[in-house]
């Protein structure tokens, strides 16, 4: 396998950041690289002739982690520190303890943020500091308390061409001036840009103290700053290095107050001690794997599974600097040395001188290779093994606890762990047997979700069986292509709330089993009852468990390496969950894992029972540390019965320190997962900075991996299936749209996503029960067609509290006003042929002045009583999903049996293409509900001009005869009368009880809610309300 760098220097040129190769396992040392500041290009450059190696402002790095690009933003991703936690075959595996990140904005930051990652290596090594704290600081990022810092010594480079690439003598020559504060602030040096932009701006201060409240900005960052006469002139732009920091602060899309909030979450990531890498061994895979070729760079072998920095390591794969792209795994790699004693190999105590010690389990592998006689020796009286183990977090479906539940549709489920147990000679000596055990937990693959606000939230079960059950098809294929059989141990409870989806679990699994399994085999299902069967603490009773799953466990073996060669490869993997497949997995998966040693040095001749073994804790705590550190990966604690899975015992003391553990669980699920949840999705690639600004609005992120353009679809195919009784009605559109969460308001919150279905008759509004959203349908409201009134569109903002919600290009709504008599059905819940009786539409009481205060606001006056309305709002075309788009909207005739509508929706990859395999543009907002307007009016205008030829006799000189006439007659009206004419045309229209009126209904354009009115109605309560919840979230 080609060597990969081990050790750079990294230099702030004035060209760009320079990565100098320090030592590589070749004959030949790479080249320098070079990443340009202004286009992020990555170019291999030649060093100078004194190179990079002894610049005394070069920081040394273990390796890269890639590229954090932001909108313009960018920063250099640096492994700063590391230590070893393991050895395999001879090599070492690290794990990272500190990166900082380095702005590629221009050289002044760049430099800046060197400087302190030296600085502080420099304090932690005088003060002797742990290098285990991960989070002892802010991201490498210029922050306010070093924008006001009294530097009296800063180094200014010296301009460079943009588009030249100088030579390497006059890339590392530097140039050095001493200047002052003020003539820094003066000359607009780049590090006092936002200083600057304060005292000399107009709008500097109200700009930082929206800032400085939490708010977004809607005033753009002051691009000029104002000297006096004699200096720059009146109108100076701001310096290269300036621009770039302002572009660094508040870059388009990302808020100023967000950018650092990520940076420090990315930092506070990488540096949690829970990312392993080696530049010799692939750790993704099992060391007894033969995938590995030997003819490719590292990054080409590894398992894209766990590849955890592969989207941030793409520009340098791109480019073609394979010998940089280090992967890293996020997970648990555990080791620990053992000496057994043949004279006593079958007694309590045959296991001495254990050592989990990283210093002493790597001696222990060294010293065994010094002698090969000597080695021959010690197997005559002693042996020495080794225990490994590892953990492999999947990237599929990462993520925090209740933010990433059950399976998505792809069939990956939630916190998808591979755990290898190893057991090994400490030589490592081909000839020596190589034994590995894998186990895999994951969530229960089936779609569902938990509230993270509850503190024992309910499972709600989502989509219909049928698509549960062809993803459930696709998870145990994928996991039977991969380990082979499968056999599933579920520990859920069998009482309570658990018990709805370990049911739904169970019968799943009995469909599956029933239409033949996977390729014809059948799917083995356990259920264990964990906490009944365990209760009182008597956690020793999972060996009940372990004796029924005894004997498929002795039909799955482990695999076994000798001389290079398989001589046994494991046949089946046990798949282990509960509800976060976290405490309860681990219990059980340690105790899978001891079984599987005792039979291992069953055939290694030791005779050994490690339940009984009083100097076995070692066992105990190395799958300890491997529970703890899943569950910080997943929910930012330890794991709970941790004091059993290490000590074997469990009493009151360990109880109270999991009831503390459940409480800090459940205080980050509220505060702290959602911001965390969407960092991880975009470090991933699997959603674009969109996100982040998704966040701000609603201080919530979404699922990229649910299809909500299919979810929606669904719906609107459901709510058409159900709702439309007559075969007579034609459908013609369904859209999914927000409504307030009382009908007949504008600002009753929460929203909630409506189905509005559109046939040649009726235009129906579907609802949907809270707590399974575009799921069940809780009631719907039938209109004739001729029951409308009124048809508006316009901007619809209902919050002023954030940037995306003051965009009246962007929040836009439509309002459809009907009159209210006995062809209006409302509906409560699903319909069935005894539902649909006539009654009128109900709302709240609580939402009664809500509700007429919003009729005379949009024209109601007298009529209210008589006349109702329904709000929609759009849904947001934009979709922080990476790579997705939007459809266009589009007018179908469609059978109801079989429809297929158009919808502001997110699609997954791949994307919607056209006849001439082009991606159409996403349509606006404003497009879209205008479109949704234009079909009501061209039905509702289509069945009225029906209604009259019916009424008329079907006479097309009748029916011409009467529009003249009511045309002659409202000729005659003079403007002072218009409003009595309209009362007694409306009169008219009503005699002959349910003669139908004939009157042409318009689309009008009009703001729902404008955004001077939305100002107006938000209260200094909302407000607050809205800073202390960004202040916590955000």
């Amino acid at each position: 396998m080609p060597a990969l760098v081990r050790k750079l220097r990294v230099v702030a040129t004035p060209e760009g950041l320079v990565l100098q190769p320090v030592s590589l396992r070749q004959k030949r040392a790479a080249l320098p690289v070079r990443i340009r500041y202004r286009n992020r290009e990555i170019l291999t450059v030649a060093p100078p002739s004194d190179g990079y190696i002894h610049d005394t402002s070069a920081l040394e790095s273990y390796g890269v982690l890639g590229l954090l690009s932001v909108n313009s933003a960018s920063f250099l991703i640096l492994i700063i520190r590391r230590e070893q936690v393991a050895q395999i075959r001879g090599r070492p595996i690290y794990v990272i303890s500190d990166v900082t990140l380095i702005p590629l904005s221009s050289q002044p930051e760049a430099k800046t943020a060197i400087s302190r990652a030296r600085d502080r290596l420099r304090k932690q090594d005088k003060s002797g500091l742990d290098h285990d704290l991960s989070d002892e600081g802010e991201a490498d990022l210029p922050g306010d308390e070093e924008l006001f810092e009294d530097e009296d010594d800063v180094e200014l480079p010296p301009p460079a061409g943009p588009d030249v690439d100088p030579s390497p003598g006059q890339a590392f020559a530097q140039h050095r001036r001493r200047t002052s504060v003020a003539e820094d602030v003066i000359g607009k040096k780049g590090m006092y840009g936002r200083f600057a932009e304060r005292w000399f701006s107009n709008q500097g201060w109200s700009v930082e103290k929206r800032r400085l409240q939490g708010m977004s900005t809607d005033v753009a960052p002051v691009a000029v700053l104002r000297t006096t006469e004699g200096s720059r002139g009146k109108d100076s732009a701001l310096s290269p290095s300036s621009a770039a920091l302002t572009r660094l602060l508040q870059p388009p899309g990302v808020t100023s107050s967000l950018l650092p909030k990520l940076l420090r979450t990315t930092k506070m990531l990488f540096s949690s001690r829970n990312f392993f890498f080696s530049y010799d061994v692939d750790i993704t895979r099992s060391p007894t794997s033969r995938v590995a070729s030997s003819d490719l760079f590292l990054h080409q072998n590894v398992d894209p599974m766990f590849f955890w920095n592969r989207h941030l390591m793409e520009p340098f794969i791109a480019s073609g600097h394979d010998s940089i792209v280090l992967p890293v795994m996020q997970g648990f790699v555990g080791q620990c040395s053992f000496m057994v004693d043949h004279a006593s190999g079958h007694g309590p105590d045959a296991i001495s001188q254990v050592h989990r010690d990283v210093g002493d389990v790597v001696e222990d592998q060294n010293n065994t290779e010094d002698s090969e006689a000597e080695s021959m020796n010690e197997d005559e009286e002693n042996a020495d093994f080794l225990l490994t183990l590892i953990s492999r977090r999947s990237v599929e479906r990462a993520g925090l606890r209740y933010l990433r539940r059950g399976v998505d549709e792809d069939g990956h489920a939630a916190n998808s762990v591979e755990t290898e147990q190893i057991l090994s000679r400490s030589s490592w000596k081909s000839s020596e047997r190589i034994h590995s055990l894998m186990q895999v937990r994951g969530s229960i693959p089936l779609f569902f979700s938990q509230s993270p606000y509850a503190f024992k939230p309910v499972p709600m079960l989502q989509h219909s069986p049928e698509s549960n059950l062809a993803t459930l098809k696709t998870h145990f294929a994928r996991l039977a292509s991969q380990y082979g059989a499968v056999h599933v141990a579920s520990l859920v409870a069998k009482h309570g709330s658990e018990a709805i989806l370990g049911e739904a679990y169970e019968e799943m699994m009995a469909r599956l089993n029933d239409e033949g399994g996977i390729d014809g085999a059948r799917i083995g299902f356990e259920w264990f009852d964990f906490h009944d069967v365990c209760r009182g603490m008597k956690f020793e009773n999972v060996s009940l468990l372990i004796d029924t799953l005894g004997r498929t466990l002795d039909g799955f073996g482990c695999t076994v390496e000798v001389n290079g060669e398989l001589r046994h490869t494991q046949k089946g993997i046990l798949r282990t969950n509960c509800m976060d497949c976290l405490d309860r997995t681990n219990v059980v998966q340690s105790f899978c894992g001891r079984r599987a040693l005792e039979d291992q040095l069953r055939h290694e001749g030791i005779e050994l029972n490690l339940q009984s073994d009083r100097s076995t804790p070692w066992f105990n705590a190395l799958w300890a540390d491997n529970g703890d550190a899943i569950s910080k990966q997943y929910t930012s604690t330890a794991a709970l019965k941790g004091d059993y899975t290490r000590t074997r015992k469990r009493d009151y003391r360990g109880a109270l320190n999991d009831l503390g553990l459940s409480m800090s669980r459940y205080f980050n699920n509220i505060v702290n997962d959602y911001f965390s949840q969407a960092a991880i999705d975009y470090l991933l690639g699997n959603v674009n900075a969109q996100i982040f600004e998704e966040f701000e609005a609603d201080m919530m992120s979404g699922d990229p991996a649910i299809s909500m353009s299919k979810l929606r679809q669904n719906a609107v195919d459901t709510s058409a299936r159900l709702v439309i009784e007559d075969t007579s009605e034609e459908l013609l559109g369904g859209w999914t749209l927000l409504s307030p969460r009382v009908p007949g308001t504008l600002r009753t919150w929460p929203f909630s996503e409506t189905v509005l279905i559109l046939t040649s008759l009726a235009l129906y509004t579907c609802f949907f029960i809270p707590s399974a959203p575009l799921e069940k349908i809780s009631s719907f409201t039938r209109i004739p067609l001729e029951q409308i009134q009124r048809l508006h569109h316009g901007a619809y903002i209902v919050s002023t509290l954030a940037s995306t919600h003051t965009s009246e290009s962007r929040n836009v709504g439509l309002v459809v006003t009907y009159a209210d008599d006995a062809t209006v059905k409302f509906i409560r819940r699903a319909p069935t042929s005894q539902d649909l009786a006539s009654h009128p539409p109900s709302v709240d009481a609580d939402a009664d002045a809500d509700a007429d205060a919003d009729a005379d606001a949009l024209g109601g006056g007298d009529t209210k009583k008589t006349t109702r309305f329904l709000a929609f709002k759009a849904l947001s075309s934009r979709s922080s999903s990476s790579g997705s788009f939007r459809l266009h909207s589009l007018r179908t005739s469609l059978d109801p049996s079989s429809s297929s509508t158009s919808s502001p929706t997110r699609l997954s990859p791949p994307p919607v293409v056209s006849a001439e395999g082009t991606i159409p543009s996403p349509i606006s907002e404003d497009d879209f509900v205008r479109d949704i307007c234009l079909q009501i009016e061209s039905a509702t205008n289509a069945l009225l001009a029906s209604m009259a030829e019916e009424e008329d006799g079907g006479g097309e000189g009748t029916a011409k005869g009467e529009e003249e006439r009511e045309r002659e007659r409202e000729g005659e009206e003079d403007n002072a009368s218009k409003a009595k004419g309209k009362e007694t045309k409306g009169e008219r229209r009503k005699e002959g009880g349910t003669k139908k009126r004939k009157s042409v209904v318009q689309v009008e354009k009009q703001p729902v809610i404008s955004l001077a009115e939305a100002r107006r109605s938000t209260g200094l309560l909302e407000m607050l309300g809205y800073q202390l919840k960004k202040m916590v979230w955000a």
